[in-house]
């Protein structure tokens, strides 16, 4: 078997990284020092919300030989996941349409990026002796931002996403755990700068300080990670934002520069991108699982997926369709969750009616949001 030394080694990673279709791939020592204290106080502070196997498996994210023993090296990689022409503010302007997080409108990128990375390993291990392995997008407890960072991929910005500075926020990030001895690559250093865009204009107010993020108040996790009720104070907020939400991003100087991918199975599905909320509302559970299939959006469940367009509708500017089909899925319904969201928006859009209000409500910070968005990314290519 052959013996490429670590230098060639890591020439060679790049070129192999192209071919499967990877736009940047560095090296990280596995070890992690400021990060981690970082993360403890994180936890500490509780802004973890309900996603207790952040905490249960924190050891792991910082032991990594735990993890996978004998591990030296981390070599981390991106891949890029909005296609071109992306359409990146009109929905947030359309309050009768769904707001989807656009890494969410294609299919589910973990099997895609693993079964690349896999490949890469072999492509590894053909050319090297003693290489043991493991793969992971983002399936198991690694702080990848991290690593990413100390790899030379970007810095983590202010909105805690991690930014590259010739290609802005917007792709997906794996890594590939070994026992070989590679150098490291020169860590990124942090460019945001005195700009505070995402802080500023986050809906939510949930980048409660610089690199800090509440994730009990931001809209990613109560549309997605939450299971139960959403609280009542955040739902005028989160406006037509159904699954994700991409606004730190958004306004986000740095993504003047982002480029587009040509994975076709990142390109929307179903027509998700310009979809109607009264559309999706409609789909039966079954519709559901069908239409979700392959898509990261089904792991959250039909109750969620209910739950989320329920306040969507309640944010909506008044239709008399609207409240028919929130009256009709009330008696169809049989969870409590479900219930009291569509309750819920069935008295923003009463109120609505009542007073006359044509226009979408949402903070006013949102059409600054908007324009802001559309300057940045008005030459997204």
């Amino acid at each position: 078997m052959p013996n490429t030394d670590a230098t060639e080694l890591k020439q060679r990673l790049q070129e192999w990284a192209q071919e499967l279709g990877f736009q940047q791939v560095g090296v990280a020592a596995a070890t992690l020092d400021k990060d981690l204290l970082h993360f403890k106080q994180w936890l500490k502070n509780q802004y973890h919300g309900e996603m207790g196997y952040m905490e249960t498996r924190a050891q792991l994210r910082c032991a990594p030989q735990e993890l996978v023993p004998d591990t030296l090296s981390v070599i981390s990689l991106r891949m890029n996941y909005v296609p071109e022409n992306a359409n990146f503010d009109g929905t947030l302007t359309q309050s009768h349409k769904a707001n989807i997080s656009r890494y969410a409108l294609g299919r589910d990128y973990h099997k895609l990026m693993r079964k690349r990375l896999a490949k890469l390993a072999e492509k590894i291990k053909a050319e090297t002796q003693h290489f043991d392995y493991r793969v992971f997008v983002d399936s198991a407890p690694v702080l990848e931002r991290a690593y990413a960072q100390q790899a030379g991929i970007g810095w983590i910005g202010k909105n805690a996403m991690l930014i590259n500075p010739e290609e802005g926020s917007f792709f997906f990030l794996g890594e590939i755990y070994t026992n070989l001895p590679l150098e490291a690559d020169k860590p990124q250093t942090e460019q945001c700068g005195a700009c505070t865009s995402c802080i500023n204009l986050c809906p939510t107010q949930a980048i409660v300080a610089p690199y800090q993020i509440d994730a009990r108040r931001c809209i990613s996790y109560l549309t997605i990670e939450l299971k139960g009720s959403i609280p009542e104070e955040f739902r005028p907020l989160i406006g037509n934002r159904i699954y994700g939400c991409d606004d730190c991003q958004l306004v986000c100087p740095w993504n003047r520069f982002a480029k587009a991918t040509d994975e076709q199975d990142f390109h929307p599905r179903h027509q998700l991108q310009n979809a109607d909320l009264l559309t999706l509302f409609a789909w039966t559970e079954e519709e559901f699982l069908r239409k979700t299939e392959g898509s990261p959006i089904r792991r959250i469940g039909h109750d969620s997926w209910q739950r989320n367009l329920a306040v969507a509708l309640g944010n909506a500017a008044y239709q008399a369709d609207i409240i028919k089909a929130l009256q009709a899925r009330l008696e169809q319904t049989s969870s409590a969750m479900v219930k009291e969201h569509i309750q819920w928006a069935l008295e923003q859009q009463e109120q609505r009616a009542k007073q006359h209000i044509p226009v979408f409500v949402e903070a006013k910070e949102h059409k600054k949001l908007v324009r802001t968005s559309q300057k940045l990314l008005r030459q997204f290519h």
